[in-house]
């Protein structure tokens, strides 16, 4: 076809880059990553000092996680392993205390939910009990009064909890639970978890009572107390999880007479897969090795 063609515009031989009024795109990229490193390290940074100080309050308000109570009667060990991210911390705790008449309380619980709320929450309720156990009152009814205190004074917070009163005099263990797994008896070689009485739920009713119950325990016996930590992980349910307990407690020689306690809790943990990534784990071990004292 005939015609001219229009003249096209002159060539710019010019680099986009250092054109007038134009930033390289390398600079650009560069301040890009930098911002977000510098993010990324405070963010790092923020984590790291939250469980640093989420870690030192637990530390404030529980007992020796480590620690072991030799008793003329039993020996009692604890142990309580953080869970590995700073946001999964939970509110877990225990109690191991003498009464006044001479028996001895034990307790542990969980706080919904994972964080400084959770660890706060904690305080109160480990606190509160541990105070109306003073009473001498039955684990029930221990129980319905912290129910009480988790409806009326706790907005939205739940938990759960087991505890009860061992007598050295006539080795009876006395227990109740709201909504918490039940202990492990290790007994000559064998497992089992307990019945629980019924209990639902702290700060879910207060319509439904606390049942009790109770097992008479013999010297050579193991009574394992832990929170859900211990035996749940995405891989199994809770379930299956204390079935692995009670395998991995009669394989690593737990409740045989003269074994070590400590060792044994230690070979135990490593047993069912080593420390709960995901939530706290709380386990309180008491191993009866005698008779007590007559109580008056």
């Amino acid at each position: 076809m005939g015609g001219t063609r229009p003249a096209l515009p002159p060539a710019d031989d010019r680099d986009p880059d250092t054109a007038p009024g134009a930033v390289p795109l390398m600079v650009q990229d560069i301040g890009t990553v930098q911002d977000l490193a510098g993010r990324w390290v405070e963010r790092r940074e923020r984590a790291a000092e939250e469980r640093r100080v989420t870690l030192a309050l637990r530390e404030a308000i529980l007992p020796e996680p480590g620690a072991s109570i030799d008793l003329p009667y039993a020996r009692i060990a604890v142990r309580y392993i953080p869970a590995g991210r700073a946001s999964s911390l939970g509110g877990d705790w225990y109690d191991a205390a003498p009464l006044p008449d001479g028996r001895m309380f034990l307790a542990v619980g969980d706080v919904s939910g994972h964080g400084l709320p959770a660890i706060a929450e904690m305080a109160q309720l480990r606190h509160a009990l541990l105070g109306l156990s003073m009473t001498g009152a039955c684990p029930g009814r221990l129980l319905t009064w912290l129910n009480a205190m988790v409806l009326t004074r706790l907005d939205d917070t739940t938990a759960t909890a087991v505890c009860g009163h061992f007598d050295p005099a006539t080795r009876l263990f006395t227990w109740a639970q709201a909504g918490h797994l039940a202990p492990i008896l290790v007994r000559r070689g064998g497992a089992r978890q307990l019945g629980a009485p019924r209990g639902v739920v702290l700060g879910a009713t207060s319509s439904l009572p606390y049942g009790v119950a109770d097992v008479r325990l013999e010297p050579g016996d193991l009574l394992l107390m832990f929170t859900d930590g211990l035996v749940e992980r995405r891989s199994r349910d809770i379930g299956a999880g204390v079935s692995l307990i009670m395998e991995a407690a009669v394989a690593t020689g737990l409740g045989t007479a003269g074994a070590d306690l400590d060792a044994g809790l230690d070979r135990l943990l490593e047993a069912i897969g080593g420390p709960n990534p995901e939530d706290d784990t709380c386990l309180l071990a008491v191993a009866v090795t005698g008779k007590g004292p007559r109580r008056p």
